[in-house]
């Protein structure tokens, strides 16, 4: 399976235990391949370079452009030739849309309430919660 995780549940992996981190785990140990783009991936250190994040960073003995490398290693880098206008409420979102469609991704994890998991899914590809991907991932796993 391939899925496209947004920047908000890979923030949430990286700075906090839980179901987004167990999401990263997964990825980093090949339940599944990770999916993105070099524009997530730009998105993703903009976030992590925020003042908010550096200390708990530094803490667990992190950097940002390490945590992006060490993303970038373990993932599916796609180059979509266009990012299609599809999300109303938040054209960046678009960019998720655009790495998951070109990536051929199985579903998009997001934690995005406003935006991207109302949507339910765009072009077949489901967009789910953290913990709907991992109970896919386990469901997939016994069978």
């Amino acid at each position: 399976m391939r899925f496209v995780l947004d920047t908000n549940l890979l923030v949430s992996g990286v700075i906090s235990a839980g179901l987004p981190r167990r999401l990263i785990d997964g990825a980093k140990a090949g339940e599944f391949e990770l999916c993105t783009s070099d524009v997530l991936l730009a998105e993703l250190l903009e976030v992590l370079l925020r003042g908010k994040f550096a200390a708990r960073l530094e803490q667990a003995g992190l950097t940002p452009q390490g945590i992006v490398d060490d993303l970038r290693r373990i993932a599916v880098v796609v180059q979509p030739a266009d990012t299609p206008r599809v999300v109303p409420t938040d054209p960046d979102d678009d960019n998720v849309i655009a790495a998951a469609v070109t990536g051929q991704a199985d579903l998009i994890a997001s934690g995005d309430k406003r935006d991207l998991l109302p949507m339910g899914g765009f072009a077949g590809i489901p967009i789910v919660t953290a913990r709907d991907a991992i109970e896919r991932l386990e469901a997939m796993h016994k069978s």
